[in-house]
Formats: C-alpha cells, structure tokens, sequence
C-alpha cells in the first residue's frame, strides 16, 4: 500500500501532472491563458507520430508471434465489451437516457491515448519495459465501441443513429487513427535503424512536447467543467471514477492471459481505462447528434482523464506489481 502512494506522490509532482494541473487551475481561476488550436494541433500530431513510430520500430525489432497477435484480439474484445458494461452501469446509477449513456459508453470503450503516452512515460521513469505492439492494441481499440453504442441505441430506439458509408469513413479514417497506425507501419517497416535517425526529433523532445500539450488538455478540461455545472452530478462523477477502475481490471486479466510482461500489462490496464475524447467526439457528433456533448465530453476529459492521470496510473501499476510478483 505504500509503494501505491509513493508512485502516486511521486507521479503527482512530475512535469507532465504539474502541467495539466497548471492549465486546470488557469482555467478555472479564469485567465486568459490559451494554446493556439494550431500548435496544439501540431503537438497532437507530433505525439501521435512519435508514439506511432517508436511502436513500429519495436515490433521490428521484436518480430510478429502469439502474443502480438492475442493481444490485439484482447484489445479488439476490450472495446466492443465495455462499452456494455458502462451502459448498464450508467442506466442503473445514474438514469441518463439511453442515448447519452450509449454516447458516454462509447468514450469509456474507446481510448485516451495520451493517458496512453503518459503511462508509457510513467514506466520509462520507473525503468520497466513494455511491449512496443502495444500501440497496435490502441489503435485497434479506437473504433469497436462506437459500433457497439451505435447498437445498444438502434437495440431501444428506433430514432437512433444508423452506420452509413459517412459514419465509417469518420471512424476508420479519423486523423488520429490514420496517423497512428501510418506512423506505426513506418516504424515497423525502418526498424531501429529508422529510429536512430530521426531520435532526436522524436525521442529527445517527447516529454517537453507532452507537457505543453497536457497543459492545453489541462485547460480545456477546466473550461468543460464549469460549462457542465449543474448536468454533471455526484452519481455522474462516481461513474467517471468507477468506471476506468473496472476497465483496468478487464485490462489486467486480459493482459496476463496473453502472457504481457508487467509493463505491457499495466498498459493494457490504462487502455482499458481510459476514454477517449477525440476520435468518438468526433463520430457522435455524426451518429447520435441528439447525444449531450457537455455530458460526455466532461466525464471523459474532466473526470476520467485526471483520474487516471493522477491516481488511476500509479494505481494500475502497483496492482500489476504486486499481482504479477514484479519490483
């Protein structure tokens, strides 16, 4: 139990927590700090890049075998499974409508994958490895939770979205899935001696970029939160708590199942954690237009995300630790 704390006070003073935090108390406290959408939009791109093209170069050193190829499928499972399990859950504690729940629910079987990048930062600094591939099991987990919200709503209301050809294109061919699994194949394809020649544009500049961009994210989440006074309720915040709680039990099992080393499972873990606030944003806005966007959006970027940021990370790798028998 002290080592939970430690990692987590540990966690809570680094540059990447303070960042965010910075960027939420400028918000809140109403200042007029701003990022220009475009740099941020460069420094998502940029994470997305980097994040993708490290992976690749991983799994070219590492080569394809079983457990790439059951992690993947785990992921797969993952995403089309909790979006269920965060439905009931929001129907039974919270009685949203059917739509915003299959809205929110979506979100929590989808990705954050900058929670992603900041647990791969997290385990860097704690000197534990993860599984490269695993940034093929995020980008296999962006979309089957929004096919399963698409479901859930049609299931009990005939008024729900439908999946036409513009409602697959925005999910398959979002940017950020794009991105990430092209910069994936990049890597995959040069291997570490791609790596070596564009490190110092990828490797050395990471953490800086990822602060700057968690202070961005720091704001905007501030700013969504006092635009959702009054819709977002205690029941609301417990889900946005319990919830990333009981995805990374899924993601524990399912990672120890396929033979992950602690690292690849504590990733698993805030995988099945995290919820997205990109790529489904993005897709509810053409699936279920009728979805409150200042419900969703705040639990998964508001709630969730700080969450898992300072808590849920340092959490899930001291159960992993502690599970798994490792230091």
């Amino acid at each position: 139990m002290n080592s939970i704390f430690e990692l987590a006070a540990n966690n809570l003073v680094s540059p990447i927590i303070l960042s965010f935090a910075l960027g939420l108390l400028a918000a809140m406290v109403r200042s007029d700090l701003s990022i220009p959408e475009a740099i941020a939009k460069g420094m998502s791109i940029y994470l997305l890049f980097a994040i993708g093209f490290k992976g690749g170069a991983s799994v070219a050193d590492h080569g394809v075998d079983a457990t790439l190829i059951a992690s993947v499928v785990a992921g797969l499972i993952l995403s089309f499974g909790i979006p269920f399990i965060a439905f009931a859950l929001l129907r039974v504690m919270t009685g949203i409508s059917r739509t915003d729940a299959a809205a929110v629910a979506a979100h929590y079987g989808s990705i954050s994958i900058v929670t992603f990048v900041a647990a791969t930062s997290v385990l860097e600094s704690q000197g534990i490895g993860g599984e490269g591939y695993m940034v093929a099991v995020a980008a296999v987990m962006e979309a089957p939770a929004i096919l399963s919200a698409l479901w859930l709503v049609a299931r009990g209301n005939a008024k729900g979205g439908g999946m036409d050809n513009a409602l697959m294109r925005e999910i398959m061919l979002n940017g950020s899935i794009v991105l990430l699994v092209g910069a994936f194949v990049i890597g995959a394809a040069t291997g570490q001696e791609g790596l070596a020649e564009i490190a110092p544009f990828i490797v050395a500049p990471f953490k800086g970029v990822l602060c700057l961009f968690l202070l961005d994210m720091g704001l905007i989440a501030g700013r969504g939160l006092q635009q959702a006074k009054g819709l977002i309720n205690f029941k609301l915040v417990a889900f946005g708590i319990a919830m990333p709680i009981i995805g990374s039990v899924l993601g524990l099992v399912s990672g120890m199942l396929v033979g992950l080393s602690t690292g690849g499972v504590v990733l698993m873990m805030v995988l099945a954690a995290s919820a997205s606030y990109i790529a489904v944003p993005a897709a509810m806005r053409v699936a279920l237009p009728q979805a409150n966007p200042a419900i969703y959006l705040t639990l998964s970027l508001g709630v969730t995300f700080p969450f898992n940021l300072t808590i849920g990370i340092p959490l899930y790798l001291a159960a992993a630790q502690i599970i798994m028998g490792a230091n």
